[in-house]
């Protein structure tokens, strides 16, 4: 990392990459012609020499598919793993059994490791998905089970997700890659007023991860980032921010080591305790592994 920025204390968290094998869990969303940088598996292995050089010491894997079996795959990944400490998961939140699923998935090897569940929300056609009962029932049995929802939603889906953190205050939501607002053009006023919105709740945490994806620019720099950056930090604060890398799916648009180094600077002006909140204290204290 450059500048001087790393955090004191045990290292970084990197607190959303994704790992697959195609063989076993295709994934379906991957188009290879315009997607050709992530188009191959993607393991431990792979991510361990990308993690140490940035000083990452932990990090959190998160589902890519629709698919328990993907999320038990995570789970004995991380139980292998000194790397991998916590896994954000997928169970059918619309089932009668979600409790009995999240038992399940405790039970499988590395099952201690379970630390959240998501839904590629992004994807949904139903503009009322968060707001329908038998969704909300599934999601506030994650929240009574002690493990986090992550919201992974486009910008324009912001106000639905207030809703549903307003609405279960005992769930823990995590914003996955701050809504995915457009950079690198205009400022996005909505997508600001919905974030402050969602980060008045405060079960809400967010990351700093997926940016670099969102920015209509061939050759970015950090300045495209910097407002959406600075807004995140006015709305939720460091000690509700955690870094995320987002890779593999990043390399259709930067290094590993490149986003890094960019939202380093970007967090430039942050006290030495503020930046060890967003880099690392956060993550593990919302994603509470006693892998830690």
């Amino acid at each position: 990392m450059t500048g001087g920025q790393n955090p004191a204390g045990p290292g970084i968290v990197d607190a959303h990459h994704h790992l697959w094998v195609r063989a076993r869990h295709p994934q379906p969303w991957i188009d290879p012609s315009t997607m050709a940088a992530i188009s191959r598996d993607f393991e431990v292995v792979d991510l361990a020499p990308l993690a140490r050089t940035a000083g990452v010491s932990g990090t959190v894997v998160v589902q890519s598919i629709a698919s328990v079996a993907e999320t038990v795959e995570l789970l004995g990944v991380a139980a292998d793993s000194t790397l991998v400490r916590g896994v954000v998961g997928w169970v059918d939140l619309t089932a009668a059994d979600v409790a009995d699923q999240l038992d399940r998935l405790r039970a499988a090897r590395g099952g201690d490791r379970l630390v959240g569940i998501r839904h590629l929300v992004q994807a949904e056609t139903d503009p009322a998905y968060l707001d329908r009962s038998d969704v909300r029932r599934g999601i506030a049995a994650v929240g009574a089970a002690g493990l986090v929802f992550d919201l992974l939603v486009r910008e324009h889906q912001l106000a639905m997700a207030t809703r549903l953190a307003h609405d279960l205050p005992e769930v823990r939501f995590v914003l996955d890659h701050l809504g995915k607002p457009t950079l690198g053009g205009a400022d996005p006023v909505d997508w600001a007023r919905d974030l402050r919105a969602l980060a008045a709740s405060p079960n809400t945490t967010a990351k700093l991860s997926g940016l670099v994806t969102e920015v209509r620019r061939t050759h970015w720099t950090p300045e495209d980032l910097r407002p959406a950056v600075a807004t995140a930090l006015d709305a939720f604060g460091p000690d509700r921010l955690m870094f995320g890398s987002d890779w593999p799916v990043c390399l259709l648009a930067s290094s590993y080591q490149r986003w890094v180094d960019a939202l380093a600077e970007t967090l430039g002006d942050l006290g030495a305790v503020e930046r060890e909140l967003v880099w690392a204290e956060t993550a593990r204290r919302v994603y509470r592994s006693g892998a830690w």
